[in-house]
């Protein structure tokens, strides 16, 4: 019977949905904060904070739970509406939903379907080229000498650059392996590591001349979609888990409708702002 409960019990379901709920929300705080570097401050803090988001070992824990919460949070979001349809095969003869509940509330499962088509398409262009491309760009500076501009490997040991000249690192007899990392090839020892350049791709995906601008649209609509999906789903996970007092109530609502607007347009303003107004 314990198991019948967890399996099929719409109750725990509900629970599960708002506990995962609120756990993707503390995840986008997170995630808005690193975010909003590539606003207020520059490529090598950016690139920081991604080589230490994917190199970290708790944060690579709480990665994973994250994963594991988008899937969950998806798969129990479709599990409840089909539950609820199943309930009620016959429409009610009066209904009027917009004076019964809100649109958030009446489109959670569509606005959720959306979310989740974002989440994968964002991974594609970001998380997995981070991962996985070969061709993923080490980030560089330009540093002027003697009248000629020349192009450096920024690594992570503070102070030490290598030519971005393949011939001219050649010469030196260091090779880059592993995507990342400067190999003295006749010792085989390694010399130093580069960072992966997230902010390059981010900007050149954004700034795109043919599809930039199609891009920054989808992101906005995407927040747009977020938007109301928290207007609803922040609040009402509280409900679910029984967190309901006359004192605390209104002051949860507020702060999930200010969560629920400032984050995706927080979110929204960084591609606005990379295509429209980063040099």
């Amino acid at each position: 019977m314990a198991k019948s409960a967890l399996l099929k019990s719409s109750i725990v379901k509900k629970y599960w949905m708002a506990l995962t709920g609120l756990f993707l929300c503390l995840f986008l705080a997170g995630h808005l904060a690193g975010n909003l570097q590539l606003i207020f401050s520059d490529a090598s803090a950016f690139n920081k904070y991604a080589l230490f988001m994917t190199t970290n070992p708790a944060v690579k824990i709480l990665s994973y739970l994250t994963y594991i919460s988008i899937l969950f949070h998806a798969v129990d979001g479709f599990m409840l509406t089909y539950q609820n349809a199943k309930a009620r095969p016959i429409g009610y003869a009066k209904n009027n939903p917009s004076k019964n509940s809100s649109f958030s509330s009446r489109n959670m499962a569509v606005l959720g379907t959306l979310i989740l088509v974002f989440i994968v398409t964002h991974m594609v262009n970001f998380w997995a080229k981070m991962h996985f491309d070969e061709k993923m760009p080490l980030q560089t500076i330009i540093v002027e000498q003697m009248g000629q501009k020349m192009e450096y490997y920024v690594t992570t040991d503070h102070g030490k650059y290598y030519p971005a000249d393949p011939a001219q690192l050649g010469q030196m007899g260091l090779e880059i392996r592993n995507k990342t990392e400067f190999y003295n090839k006749e010792v085989n020892v390694k010399m130093g590591e580069g960072y992966k350049d997230l902010h390059k791709i981010t900007v050149a995906f954004f700034k795109d001349p043919k599809f930039g601008l199609i891009a920054t649209i989808a992101y906005v609509v995407a927040m747009l979609v977020l938007a109301f999906h928290l207007l609803h789903g922040f609040q009402s996970a509280f409900q679910s888990l029984g967190l309901n007092n006359p004192k605390y109530t209104p002051l949860i609502k507020g702060f999930g409708k200010a969560f629920a607007i400032v984050v995706p347009l927080l979110f929204a303003a960084i591609p606005v702002y990379i295509h429209f107004f980063l040099k």
